[in-house]
C-alpha cells in the first residue's frame, strides 16, 4: 500500500477487491480536481480482514500490557517522524489548513498514542478479598474492534480508536472516510510496519463496507464517529448480533456569553470555536448565546471580524478557513444558509471567497454570521457542519440554560462570565459531556470526551476509555477452606463402580 501515488495511479491495500465498482476517486477540495483513486474493499475482502484480525487477536491479547505499551510508544514515535507527510496528505483530501492539520490533528494523534501507551501500565484490574475466596477482576478485550472514522479529523480519530483498542488487547479493522482516506491509510501503513502481523487492518470503501463491519458476527465492538443518522443505522445493524457500540456523534454547541464576561477574551474564542476546521467539527461553537446587555456589542465586534477571515487553499499558510470536504457538503451548507434567510434570520457578515482562478472549482462556503436568530429556527437547532454561526440573545441565566439545552444534542458547551459561582452553577445545569469555562480549547487529551442524546454515548481519549474496549471478567478462587452450601446433597464416592 502506498499513499503517495499520483492521481493517475490507483492506491491498493491488502484487502482491495478486483471489482471496478469498489473503486472511488478522492478529490482535492481546494480545486475540485482528482488527487487519488482508491481501489476499495468489497464485502468478501472485508470478511477476510475481520477473520484475519480475529485470528491475530489471541496472540496480541496474550502479550503483557507493558509489552503492548512498548509497541504503542514505537507507533507514536513513527507517527511523529512522519507527521509532516501525514498532515500534507490530510490537507490534500480534506482541504483544511495545513497548519491546523499539523499542529492540531497530528499532535493530538501522537498524544493519544502516547497516552494509551502509558495507560497500559495502569490497566484497570483488581483483586478483592472476599473472605473464603479471592475475587480477581480483569479487563478482557472484545477481540475485533471495527473502527469507522469520519472525514473531519481523520488521523486524530484513527488514533482515538486504534490506541485504546490495541492497549486493551484487541485487533482492529478500520474503515477510513471515503471522502478523505489518505491520512488514515498512511497511519495504518505505518502501524502495520511496526506492530505484529494482522493486528491492524484497513478496508477502504463506501457506506456498505461500514455496514458490513457493523453487522459482522466476529466483530466484538464497534467504535463509530459520524452523523447521528448514520450512527443510528450502525446501532440497528449491530443489534442483530447484540454487538456493543461506542458512538461519538454530532453537536450543536452553545457558547454562552454573560454580560459580565471579558469580551476581549470571549470573542476570539467564539470566532475560533465557530470557524476552526471550516466548522466541520462536532465541537464547533455554532450557537453563540449572548445576554441582552452586551448582545449588540458582541454582534458588532463579531461581524467586524468575520470578513477578515481568509478563505482559500489549505496548503496556503495564510489560509484561515479551507473548503468543505466535498461538493455535496458544500451544497448542504449553502442550503442551510438559504434556510436561515428564508426563516427570517439576517446575514450579519460573511468572509469573501478566494478570487484565485485556480481555486474556482473548489468547494468553498463563505464563513457566515447570522443575527436575528430565534431558538426554534433550523439553523439554531440542526447541525450544519460548516462555517455558519448563529447569534441568539437571552435575558437571564434561566433562559440561557433553557436555550442551550433546547436541542437534541449534548456534546460540549462554553460559559463566559467573571462570576465563578454562576460559572459552576450553569456548567452543572447544562446537558453536555464537557463544559469549557472562559475558554474553548479543544486540546483535551486525557479528559473523557463524549456526549449525551443525539451526540452519542461512551467516552474517548481518557483512562476510562479502556473500559469502552474491554469487558470486566471476574474469576473467583478459593482462599483457604470453602464450605459447600448445606443444602447440597452429600455424596460418598467408594470407588469407580461405587
Amino acid at each position: 500500500m502506498t499513499t503517495t501515488s499520483s492521481p493517475g495511479d490507483v492506491i491498493r491495500t491488502r484487502w482491495s477487491s478486483s471489482d471496478d465498482a469498489d473503486q472511488f476517486t478522492v478529490e482535492n477540495p481546494a480545486t475540485g480536481e482528482p488527487v487519488a483513486v482508491v481501489q476499495g474493499a468489497g464485502v468478501k475482502e472485508t470478511d477476510l480482514a475481520v477473520q484475519a484480525a480475529y485470528d491475530a487477536h489471541f496472540a496480541w491479547k496474550a502479550r503483557s500490557p507493558r509489552e503492548r505499551g512498548r509497541w504503542l510508544w514505537k507507533l507514536a514515535q513513527a507517527v511523529r517522524e512522519n507527521a509532516d507527510e501525514i498532515a500534507a496528505l490530510e490537507t490534500s483530501d480534506n482541504g483544511k489548513p495545513l497548519t491546523q492539520a499539523r499542529q492540531f490533528d497530528l499532535e493530538a494523534a501522537i498524544a493519544i498514542f502516547e497516552l494509551f501507551a502509558s495507560l497500559c501500565e495502569a490497566m484497570p484490574n483488581q483483586v478483592r478479598d472476599a473472605g473464603s475466596t479471592l475475587d480477581i477482576t480483569t479487563l478482557e478485550p472484545y477481540g475485533v474492534v471495527a473502527a469507522i472514522v469520519p472525514f473531519n479529523w481523520p488521523p486524530l480519530h484513527a488514533a482515538g480508536k486504534l490506541a485504546p483498542a490495541l492497549a486493551v488487547g484487541n485487533a482492529v479493522v478500520i474503515k477510513p472516510p471515503e471522502q478523505a482516506p489518505l491520512s488514515v491509510l498512511r497511519v495504518v501503513e505505518i502501524a502495520q510496519s511496526i506492530l505484529p502481523d494482522d493486528v491492524v487492518h484497513v478496508v477502504p470503501g463506501t457506506g456498505r463496507i461500514g455496514a458490513r463491519l457493523a453487522g459482522h458476527e466476529l466483530v466484538g465492538k464497534i467504535s463509530f464517529t459520524g452523523a447521528p443518522s448514520t450512527g443510528s443505522a450502525v446501532i440497528k445493524t449491530a443489534a442483530d448480533n447484540l454487538t456493543p457500540t461506542l458512538m461519538e456523534l454530532g453537536g450543536k454547541n452553545p457558547f454562552i456569553v454573560f454580560d459580565d464576561a471579558d469580551l476581549d477574551s470571549a470573542l476570539p474564542w467564539a470566532i475560533e470555536g465557530g470557524f476552526f476546521n471550516q466548522g466541520e467539527a462536532c465541537t464547533a461553537a455554532s450557537r453563540v448565546l449572548v445576554q441582552a446587555g452586551v448582545h449588540d456589542e458582541v454582534a458588532r465586534r463579531y461581524a467586524e471580524a468575520v470578513p477578515r477571515l481568509r478563505v482559500g487553499d489549505g496548503a496556503d499558510p495564510g489560509t484561515h478557513v479551507g473548503p468543505m470536504v466535498t461538493e455535496a457538503q458544500r451544497r448542504r451548507v449553502l442550503d442551510y444558509i438559504d434556510v436561515g434567510i428564508a426563516e427570517g434570520a439576517m446575514v450579519a457578515a460573511q468572509a469573501p471567497l478566494p478570487a484565485d482562478p485556480r481555486l474556482a472549482g473548489g468547494f468553498y462556503v463563505p464563513p457566515t454570521l447570522f443575527t436575528g436568530v430565534r431558538r426554534d429556527m433550523r439553523i439554531a437547532t440542526q447541525e450544519i457542519f460548516g462555517p455558519v454561526v448563529t447569534l441568539i440573545p437571552f435575558q437571564d441565566e434561566a433562559e440561557a440554560v433553557s436555550i442551550a439545552n433546547g436541542t437534541d444534542f449534548g456534546l460540549v458547551a462554553g460559559v463566559f462570565t467573571r462570576d465563578s459561582e454562576r460559572a459552576l452553577r450553569v456548567s452543572r445545569a447544562l446537558r453536555a459531556g464537557m463544559v469549557f469555562v472562559n475558554n474553548y480549547n479543544r486540546a483535551f487529551t486525557g479528559t473523557p470526551f463524549g456526549g449525551v442524546g443525539a451526540s452519542g454515548y461512551g467516552r474517548e481519549h481518557a483512562l476510562e476509555t479502556l473500559h469502552e474496549f474491554g469487558y470486566s471478567k471476574s474469576i473467583r478462587l478459593p482462599s483457604g477452606t470453602s464450605e459447600i452450601p448445606r443444602w447440597a446433597p452429600s455424596l460418598e464416592v467408594t470407588g469407580r463402580n461405587g
